[in-house]
């Protein structure tokens, strides 16, 4: 637990999103005293009622422990934040309509903490940037203040679903120009986590960052391209992935999927509008994007060729969509940038008088029918008397569904598309008139009761 003796005890977020929420009641859990800014008025309304605006695991526990000993107070301005002197900027980083990264939510925030900083003040930014914002952008803003401050970049890292456990357990990147500095904010982080990694520059700490999540981006699209030729070759990109890394270490090729979230649709794009304004083409991160993206658009073309071909398929069938999350594992209800958006876009346009249905695990009904789907209360319900169900999630559920008793639920003929293999597509049994096709197994998908 802090000690009562520590300097830097009072710490303002502003920002109050996934990555901010989650941070601050860390953070007052540990025993600082946190205080939270958001703009949003639906996510204050929630947090005075001791709820948060997102799942995730353990948080409305610790939310109501820690606001229950006043160790979180948060409102709409930084009033709250006159003893602080530690200021984490969390904001979100969205990109524009022209596809570059957006910052002026750093710069409002960076403006509020302005108003209130005092000489000596340090000013963390957490949020996901391009190369440099922290000293071009936080750092000016900052200076026509006249006050002496210290900066750092102390990126977030987390995976939502295990975030509370995360912040106590992962690495915690330190960017800061000087030591004196990135020991002042190591000390913060290490009432956290046990380790902190030190490195030299700002930048070196933005890049990490966004290196992390493009890494992953760029594995993924590349078991998506594998997934593209299984389909062309009538092979199991299942059994490609599983049978080819058995007991072999030096292959680790993941499952195809879709690739999507807050993070993986966004970052690699940041990263390469920062490669590029210093003369640097990413064009293995820009040509892993455009799979990525780029798979929606191919899945609905391949089943709109394939219900086309079944005779009887109608002309206004029942789709419903299972999994709408970004992604299942760790079970999330966060809808931001979830492939769900594009598929179920790009179904509409070659589905047009279909009736649709929803279902997820975790996300709210209400939120289902904003999607614009009729939500389901099960998957027993969203299949019943559908002809096309589409899996785009990973949750557990989907793993464990009795897979020939929703196919008997459904109209005829009926097909249940797998984005994520959670079966053998060569091995499953189904009734008469409908099929199991997945991702990465097009061609070798049997068909002989359907067509």
């Amino acid at each position: 637990m802090l000690p009562k003796s520590f300097p830097d005890r009072n710490v303002c977020v502003l920002g109050l999103g996934y990555v901010g929420l989650t941070l601050a009641v860390a953070m007052a859990d540990a025993g600082f005293q946190v205080h939270g800014v958001e703009v949003r008025g639906e996510v204050l309304d929630k947090l005075a009622r001791g709820t948060p605006h997102f799942h995730e695991p353990g948080l409305t526990e610790k939310l109501q422990h820690v606001m229950a000993r006043g160790r979180f107070t948060f409102g709409r301005t930084p009033e709250g934040c006159e003893h602080c002197s530690v200021f984490i900027i969390t904001v979100g980083t969205p990109l524009g309509r022209d596809g570059h990264v957006r910052t002026d939510m750093i710069e409002a925030a960076t403006r509020q903490v302005a108003e209130c900083i005092h000489d000596g003040d340090l000013v963390i930014l957490r949020s996901t940037v391009k190369l440099g914002t922290t000293r071009n952008v936080v750092a000016p803003i900052l200076r026509a203040t006249g006050k002496r401050f210290d900066i750092a970049f102390c990126p977030e890292r987390t995976l939502e679903g295990q975030a509370l456990i995360e912040l106590n357990q992962l690495p915690q990147i330190i960017g800061a120009e000087s030591i004196e500095v990135a020991t002042r904010a190591a000390q913060i982080f290490g009432f956290l986590t046990p380790t902190t990694v030190k490195v030299s520059t700002l930048e070196t700490a933005e890049m990490i960052k966004l290196v992390d999540n493009t890494y992953r981006d760029v594995t993924f699209a590349f078991a998506n391209e594998i997934a593209r030729l299984c389909n062309a070759m009538e092979v199991s990109a299942l059994e490609v992935s599983r049978a080819g890394k058995l007991g072999y270490p030096r292959t680790q090729l993941p499952l195809p999927g879709p690739v999507g979230g807050p993070c993986l649709e966004k970052d690699p794009h940041i990263l390469i509008e920062s490669a590029r304004e210093v003369g640097v083409d990413m064009d293995i991160t820009a040509a892993g994007r455009r799979i990525n993206e780029s798979q929606p658009h191919e899945v609905s073309r391949f089943l709109e060729s394939l219900t086309t071909s079944m005779q009887g398929f109608p002309k206004t069938p029942t789709i419903s969509l299972m999994g709408l999350a970004f992604k299942g594992r760790p079970a999330t209800d966060d809808l931001r940038g979830t492939m769900a958006k594009p598929l179920f876009e790009e179904l509409r346009t070659r589905f047009p008088q279909a009736r649709w249905r929803g279902f997820d695990a975790v996300v709210a009904p209400d939120d289902i029918r904003s999607f614009g789907l009729e939500p389901a209360r099960s998957m027993a319900e969203a299949v019943d008397g559908a002809n096309l169900a589409v899996i785009l999630n990973n949750h557990p559920v989907f793993t464990s569904m009795p897979l020939p008793d929703l196919a008997n639920r459904m109209d005829r003929p009926g097909v249940i598309y797998d984005f994520w293999n959670n079966f053998n597509s060569r091995e499953v049994d189904l009734p008469e008139g409908t099929a199991y096709v997945a991702l990465g197994s097009h061609g070798a998908a049997r068909f002989a009761h359907v067509a």
